[in-house]
């Protein structure tokens, strides 16, 4: 496809069928990191809801950082992957501490901050300060294969790469990849999802019955009762496998817990 064409294309669809999300209104770098973090391995419907409760009660870097371990799990629950939520407490802490209350704008700064990698420095950099940055997401990929790799298989991110940069209109890379974001969303409803034909795809792996549902009943048990006992846990998680105590083991070895006599509660 032409890229004049394919911009037009996609230009054209975000005027008429961009998606209304709250991380786009009054944008700050604060907002994009919140809405960023959330949005690694969760899909935007389960987001936005998410999104909207952890403003109005953490609306800065400062209350973040200021925040109990505790109360910030307790908002994240539903969400899943609470690494996350430490993640970005932490990352609040250094911007206060470090940084003067400012995100970092330089993608080596923004990469040594706790959970964020390439791809979310560069959103980073692209939708909180409009840099021309690359970086590719389910999304993005899916809108590349669908228009330039028809019927091929095994398709690298470094095949797609220079097309991104060939495309990327570097006077407003904002709109340009809300616009790509948002087509490529638009795309999986009415095709199958060209995502499939990359070496980068992958299944989720099933939660019912998983240890990461566990994980998040242990937490979601703890934040909502302040500590909780084996017994206890035991008695309010149904768990054929006995998991439990490894599990919450774990849990205390990675930070989240900590525990007191026969009790654990959320490490701060």
């Amino acid at each position: 496809m032409d890229t004049a064409v394919f911009q037009n294309l996609i230009k054209n669809h975000y005027r008429t069928h961009g998606r209304d999300l709250p991380w786009k209104k009054n944008i700050t770098p604060y907002k994009v990191l919140v809405s960023e973090i959330m949005l690694q391995q969760t899909q935007v419907d389960r987001v936005v809801p998410k999104y909207n409760a952890f403003m109005k009660v953490f609306p800065s870097f400062k209350a973040l950082a200021n925040a109990s371990k505790r109360d910030v799990l307790k908002l994240w629950q539903g969400l899943g992957y609470n690494r996350r939520a430490l993640n970005l407490k932490k990352t609040a802490e250094i911007v206060t501490q470090e940084y003067n209350g400012r995100l970092p704008k330089t993608q080596d700064n923004l990469e040594a901050l706790p959970g964020i990698g390439p791809y979310t420095a560069g959103a980073i950099r692209a939708f909180a300060y409009n840099a021309p940055a690359l970086f590719i997401e389910t999304n993005i990929r899916s809108v590349f294969i669908h228009h330039f790799f028809k019927n091929k298989k095994n398709i690298h991110d470094k095949d797609i790469f220079p097309l991104i940069e060939k495309t990327l209109d570097t006077k407003n890379p904002r709109d340009w990849y809300y616009a790509l974001m948002d087509y490529g969303s638009y795309l999986k409803t009415v095709t199958p999802n060209p995502s499939r034909q990359s070496t980068h795809h992958t299944k989720q792996s099933k939660f019912k019955g998983s240890d990461r549902q566990i994980r998040g009943a242990i937490l979601q048990y703890i934040t909502q009762n302040s500590k909780a006992t084996l017994l206890a846990l035991e008695q309010y998680i149904v768990d054929p496998q006995k998991r439990v105590p490894r599990i919450l083991d774990a849990l205390v070895q990675e930070g989240f817990l900590e525990k007191r006599g026969r009790s654990f509660f959320i490490h701060e």
